[in-house]
């Protein structure tokens, strides 16, 4: 690929990626990248799985996840959620898999009520047909694959537009932490938080307020290479990065077939390459506490 790659955002089976954590590992290993971040939904169990195959395979893998939080101070729905990445250099500590198994529970109150909702517009889902498919973790794009499947929607994009999607009918909000609560169980756990993709909080002329708010609460990094991000985006997430002092990080946003026109590595254009130095710089960090 030229030079040390990395991924720092990846996703398999143990959330809503096609690739399990074995066969995402042999994939980056066949690539030739230098080090992988697994980072499935709200679990560890992904890179859990990973870690010994990694290290065969002469990859470095980074333990981490991407923690879905909801801004209570937004009114739009559709600007309220804020991922956050999480990545650890040891083991997570107890308390923080104890709390995540916690958000399992919450996750399959709501998708009962996702369900019920699409059963009430003339649809025949249940959940169980959507864990089928999500198993560890199942959110809507396993909803979109049961829809599409049963031929309810033809595509991804159309169940989401007009089922799944925040401003749908279908759609039910889940409860899930602030952004501030997230960053700080990823720290008291023995990590460091990133704001993922950035742009998606849809936060308009809000977007440095609410980043303000979540570098008070701890936030460690930003994420600057993602396939939503252009050039000007880039440039202005590293400008958000050195104003705050913050890490930068990056990655693919790898789904597998979920997302075929994202590639491991390198997203959906050659600038998009995360080099190794960032990695080494996260370490730093997480050495220092």
């Amino acid at each position: 690929m030229g030079g040390a790659v990395i991924d720092l955002h990846t996703h398999t089976t143990a959330s809503d990626g096609t690739d399990t954590p074995a066969g995402l590992v042999e994939r980056a290993a066949r690539l030739g990248l230098e080090a992988l971040a697994i980072t499935d939904h709200d679990t560890l169990s992904g890179s859990d799985e990973a870690v010994t195959l990694a290290g065969s395979r002469g990859l470095q893998l980074v333990r981490g996840l991407e923690l879905s939080t909801r801004r209570t101070d937004e009114a739009d729905p559709a600007s309220r959620s804020v991922h956050i990445l999480g990545y650890f250099f040891g083991e997570p500590a107890a308390e923080f898999r104890t709390w995540l198994e916690s958000l399992r529970a919450k996750r399959r109150a709501r998708n009962e009520a996702m369900a019920a909702k699409l059963r009430s517009m003339g649809m025949d889902v249940t959940v169980d047909e959507a864990e089928a498919v999500g198993r560890n973790i199942t959110g809507r794009p396993h909803f979109a694959r049961v829809l599409r499947d049963k031929g309810y929607v033809k595509s991804y994009e159309q169940a989401f537009k007009e089922l799944l999607g925040e401003r749908c009918p279908a759609y039910v909000e889940r409860e899930d932490p602030t952004p501030a609560e997230g960053i700080r169980r990823i720290r008291e756990a023995g990590g460091i938080a990133s704001l993922a993709h950035a742009r998606r909080m849809n936060a308009g002329d809000g977007e440095d307020a609410a980043i303000r708010k979540m570098v008070d609460a701890g936030l460690g990094a930003i994420e600057v290479w993602h396939p939503d991000h252009d050039g000007r985006r880039r440039d202005r997430y590293r400008r958000v990065a050195e104003k705050h002092g913050l890490a930068i990080t990056g990655g693919s946003d790898f789904h597998g077939e979920m997302k075929p026109d994202i590639l491991l590595g390198r997203g959906i254009e050659p600038g998009h390459r995360v080099p190794l130095g960032v990695l080494d710089d996260l370490r730093r960090r997480a050495e220092r506490g």
